[in-house]
């Protein structure tokens, strides 16, 4: 059995279908559980006291507002190549979930770095590029919206997404171009195996990180099967006009 064989509509919601329950009952347990350990059963810090406990909701919405963004480039770049519709769907119902996570790391980064620097907002170098890629989810959204025709908005929104992908990339690892930014390093780097946070709070964060992973996951499967039941229905009502 070939993966691509779910590129097929009915196919993919079948599939979708099966696995949506299971998958938004386990976000809802592991995301509740991580915010409530994180917020009520975690100590405050010495040096942040207790606004260090807004990394319970800033660090899992900001990773999955750079995902959600790579997300979409991948299925953007199938469709370019393969032009499977099941991707560019996929890739249009994960927007507003990117959207709505990059609106909540932007807030909660403002809550967090008000008390550590002295301002709601600084011209940081993560900070800036998060900023714009909320901008390109605005501005991708709107494009699926602004063209009638769907193969047109999926190959200009791809192009689109291809653009952005350049912001998502310097959201995740401006600290590291950039030293002289405010914004800290990455608080658990994947890539090096090492992180600056000890137990007590990594063990929560990391549960509410699957939490939302799970939860964008259960969104966007949903999203994409209500996309493609409108598409199948506006094609059956497209066949009535003509008929």
């Amino acid at each position: 059995m070939s993966l691509w064989e779910y590129a097929n509509p009915r196919k993919f919601t079948g599939l979708a279908g099966t696995l949506l329950p299971f998958v938004a009952w386990a976000a809802g347990i592991l995301t509740v559980l991580g915010l409530v350990w994180g917020f009520f059963f975690t100590p405050n810090a010495d040096k942040f006291e207790s606004t260090v406990k807004i990394i319970y909701l800033h660090v899992p919405s900001a990773l999955m507002a750079i995902n959600a963004w790579l997300m979409m480039l991948v299925c953007s770049l199938i469709w370019l190549i393969r032009r499977h519709h099941v991707s560019a769907l996929a890739a249009r119902a994960a927007a507003p979930v990117g959207m709505v996570m990059t609106l909540i790391a932007l807030w909660t980064g403002a809550v967090w770095g008000q008390p550590m620097w002295g301002t709601w907002w600084a011209w940081d170098p993560r900070l800036t590029s998060f900023l714009i890629l909320f901008l390109f989810y605005l501005g991708y959204m709107a494009l699926w919206t602004a063209i009638e025709d769907t193969e047109t908005a999926a190959d200009l929104t791809s192009v689109l997404c291809l653009v952005g992908s350049v912001f998502a990339l310097l959201s995740r690892y401006a600290v590291n171009f950039w030293n002289q930014g405010l914004h800290q390093g990455t608080t658990v780097p994947v890539a090096t195996g090492g992180r600056t946070i000890s137990d007590i709070y990594f063990l929560p964060l990391v549960t509410a990180m699957v939490g939302f992973g799970l939860m964008f996951l259960a969104l966007v499967l949903a999203r994409t099967i209500m996309l493609i039941r409108q598409r199948r229905i506006a094609v059956l009502e497209a066949r009535e006009v003509r008929a």
